[in-house]
Formats: structure tokens, sequence, C-alpha cells
């Protein structure tokens, strides 16, 4: 990789990983699916009356934008609302992974690697330590609940692999267009208009800069600049930076939110870390070993 794509990777891994960050800080005034569907709204107008459409059905851009968007993304900001440190919230989505492993076996046939499987049992097994001696620093639902946008994250990758090759920033910038309106519905549920309306008048410059940050940063830009990537380089070579986002969103958490892992998080961290590279590395490790000579 040339030293100015690796510097941009390293650029993307940042800026995902303050994501986190920002969330908690947004959330402090504008409630969760509030969030959401303003968070799309900028991510959509005006881009997309500059980016060309991508050439897919509509079933899948619904997909793509109901799963990946608006399912991780409800799921993600209801979760830090409820008690999810930012940290592990980076760190535990990541579980996005092995669900996509799962879903790509149960609903397009691809075949589960061994090192995928040692990976997964190795990752669970941190998961599970941080979710039974987490109640210190998290709540069980906000850990569950990141779980659940995990598993969005990946029946989004499911629907990525099904649309074939597209232009991404395309395809973000299309997908963001289904997120607001089922933000806002489920906001005036769950919400109520007094609280929207409370919200919406007495937002702060704070949260208006985490909401441009979270749109034009973390989505348009950070997904710009990877699928920038993904088109120059195999996605063998892309995917592994992404293992640095929790390593970025814990260290930030930790300085700017004063964030604090106990001894069994920090041991369950190292066990998914240490999962996740078994899972991205694991099989060519091996291969390397049984070569002769």
């Amino acid at each position: 990789m040339l030293p100015k794509d690796l510097l941009l990777a390293l650029l993307v891994i940042v800026i995902w990983g303050l994501n986190f960050v920002l969330i908690k800080i947004g959330l402090h005034g504008v409630p969760p699916m509030l969030l959401g569907a303003l968070r799309f709204i900028l991510a959509a107008i005006p881009a997309v009356f500059f980016v060309k459409r991508p050439n897919i059905p509509l079933r899948w851009l619904l997909a793509y934008g109901l799963t990946i968007s608006l399912g991780q993304f409800a799921f993600l900001f209801s979760a830090i609302n409820v008690g999810m440190p930012a940290g592990l919230a980076s760190l535990v989505l990541q579980a996005q992974a092995f669900f996509t492993l799962f879903f790509a076996a149960l609903f397009i046939g691809e075949r589960l690697r061994g090192s995928n499987i040692v990976g997964l049992l190795i990752a669970a097994s941190g998961l599970l330590l941080i979710g039974l001696h987490g109640g210190l620093t998290m709540s069980l639902a906000g850990f569950v609940l990141t779980l659940c946008a995990a598993s969005m994250w990946a029946l989004g990758n499911i629907v990525t692999k099904k649309v074939g090759k597209v232009d991404m920033v395309g395809l973000v910038v299309w997908g963001s267009l289904v997120p607001p309106l089922p933000f806002f519905g489920l906001s005036l549920y769950l919400e109520g208009p007094a609280l929207i309306e409370s919200s919406l008048r007495n937002i702060s410059l704070t949260s208006v800069l985490c909401i441009v940050y979270l749109s034009f940063c973390a989505t348009l830009l950070g997904y710009g600049l990877w699928s920038r990537l993904l088109q120059r380089y195999p996605a063998s070579q892309v995917a592994p930076f992404s293992m640095l986002v929790p390593v970025v969103g814990l260290s930030t958490a930790a300085v700017v939110l004063d964030e604090k892992l106990t001894s069994l998080e920090v041991a369950g961290t190292v066990l998914v870390m240490a999962g996740l590279i078994v899972n991205v590395f694991g099989a060519k490790l091996f291969r390397a070993r049984v070569v002769p000579g």
C-alpha cells in the first residue's frame, strides 16, 4: 500500500474510532432516535443531489438502509444511551465480523473455515467475560443492544455482498435516504413529541457539531475514503485495518470521557481482539506453517 493510502486508511480508523465518543456526547442533548434521524438527513441531503444513484433494485437499497443504517444505529444509539460505555461499544460492535460469517453461511452458502470457528470461540469467550463482569461500568441492556447493532451491521454486509460491485459512496448516500422517516416514527413513539420539540428548541452547539461529525465525517468521508481504498487494493489488505477502530475508540473514551475498564474487561478486550486477529489472519498463518521449507 502506498504511503499516502496508508495514511488515508489510518485517517478512516481515527474518524470511526472517534465516532463512538461523539455519539456519547451527542446523546447528552438529543435522544437516540432523533439523533439517528438528524444524522441521516444530513448524510443524504444535499449529497443525494450530487451523487449518482447506485444501479441496484430498490428492494436492495431499502434492505441496505434498513439494516446497516437504521437497524445498526437505532440499536447502537440506544445502547450507549442506556449505559454502554463508548469505548466498549467500539469493541463489542466488532462482533459484526462473526455475525457476518454466520449469516453468510446461512443465507448465501459460504463455508466457515477452521480459523473462523477458532477466532469466533476466542472472541465469544471475551464477549462473555465482558458481559458477565461489566456490571460496574455498563448495563446488561447496553451490552445486548450493542450485539443487536452488530447483527444488523452484519445483515447489511450480506446485502452488500448480494448487490455485488457497486459504487459504495452512492450506496451510502442513497441508503441514507431510508432511515430518517423510520427514525422519526420511532422517535415519536418512544421519545414523544414533547421531548422532540424540547431537544430541537434547546439544541446546543456541541450537539450540532456532533451531528455534523456523524453525518459528514463518520458517514460520508469515512465510507468514501474506505471505498476508495477497496477499489485500489484487495479487501484482504484493507479490511484488517478495521481492527484498529476499537483501539482508537477505547483510548479516546478513556481520555475524553474518563472511561475505565476493569481488569476482567481488559482481559475480555484482549480475547476479542485476539479472536478478530485469528479470524482475519489464521488461515494464512496456518498455510505458512504447513508449507515445507
